[in-house]
């Protein structure tokens, strides 16, 4: 019994043994960390400090770019202010503008309007009016170009572009052009054709050109320099003529300037046979277009005589004008100027 005893006891002894070591190392893990708590504070507060420096310079850098965008901003609103201070500004004057031009275009149309009607009113003579100017001629000066009457609202120039033209009278074709156009202020169309039908500005061909002041220069800078094969007859140009711009509703008048004219176009009675067919007669008895001539005595001047084909000339345009309603006008020689 006495040995049981001993043997509790010892047991006893060593429980306590255990549960002393493990207190007492418990109270060592808490020593140790209490020793090593501070150097982790100071760890933290280091990195929170850098952390917050860290942060403070993003703050910066947003402030500094809002900044910048800001001032951006107010500059794109200063320049779209002024832009659109510009813009009315050039609207103000786009308007001016137009206000300006309207009225200019409407004092052209009626100045147009009331040429139109003058000239409407030159060729609308009353019955009783053309029996009084039956028997009446007008003085020659009281006609502009060479004894023809002004009063078409379309005019065309049939130009002989042939060498004899082109050699002695080419001055003379220019000049009688140049008074042409000033007599008519203002017309509705002009065009340019050669003997042969051919035209002198082949972006034209079959219209009319825009009666302009830069028209009418550009016509005689170009006749300066016009060079088109021709035959010395005026039948092509005419026929030419009459087929692309003849108009019942239309003024028109025919200029033929030329020398002679040429024994292979054909007879002249045959040349005046297809104008008076080309050329019809209107519901109102009148010819579709005037045929007026010029002729040049370009022959006489430069040989003393009248040749064949420059009498053949005048016949047949004396006999063209009088069928036609134009006037047929031969230029005195240089000789008797």
């Amino acid at each position: 019994m006495r040995r049981k005893k001993r043997v509790v006891e010892t047991l006893n002894l060593s429980f306590l043994d255990a549960i002393s070591c493990g207190f007492g190392a418990v109270i060592l893990l808490l020593v140790i960390v209490k020793i090593y708590e501070p150097i982790r504070l100071e760890e933290s507060q280091l990195e929170l400090d850098l952390l917050v420096a860290q942060y403070e310079e993003e703050l910066n850098q947003i402030i500094g770019e809002t900044n910048r965008l800001e001032r951006e901003r107010q500059s794109t609103t200063e320049a779209l202010v002024m832009d659109q201070s510009q813009i009315r500004e050039l609207q103000r004057r786009l308007a001016e503008i137009r206000s300006t031009m309207l009225e200019r275009r409407d004092d052209a149309e009626f100045s147009s309007e009331l040429a139109g009607r003058l000239a409407q009113a030159k060729q609308s003579l009353t019955d009783e009016m053309q029996r009084l100017l039956a028997d009446y001629r007008p003085p020659l000066d009281d006609y502009k170009v060479g004894g023809i009457p002004v009063d078409s609202e379309y005019i065309i120039f049939i130009i002989d572009t042939s060498g004899s033209m082109r050699s002695y009278a080419w001055d003379r074709v220019q000049q009688q052009i140049s008074e042409t156009l000033e007599v008519y202020p203002t017309v509705k169309g002009i065009q340019v054709l050669n003997d042969e039908g051919q035209y002198m500005f082949r972006s034209y061909r079959g219209e009319w050109i825009p009666d302009t002041p830069a028209q009418r220069e550009a016509i005689i800078e170009r006749l300066r320099g016009w060079r088109a094969v021709s035959n010395s007859s005026p039948r092509e140009g005419i026929l030419a003529a009459i087929d692309a711009f003849s108009d019942p509703d239309k003024k028109i008048s025919l200029y033929v300037y030329s020398d002679d004219f040429s024994p292979g176009a054909g007879s002249i009675n045959a040349v005046v046979r297809e104008v008076d067919r080309r050329n019809a007669i209107d519901a109102e008895g009148n010819k579709r277009v005037r045929i007026h001539a010029v002729a040049f005595p370009v022959y006489f001047e430069v040989t003393g005589n009248e040749l064949l084909t420059a009498a053949d000339f005048a016949i047949l345009m004396r006999a063209l004008c009088l069928r036609n309603g134009g006037t047929f006008v031969a230029l005195p020689s240089r000789r008797d100027i």
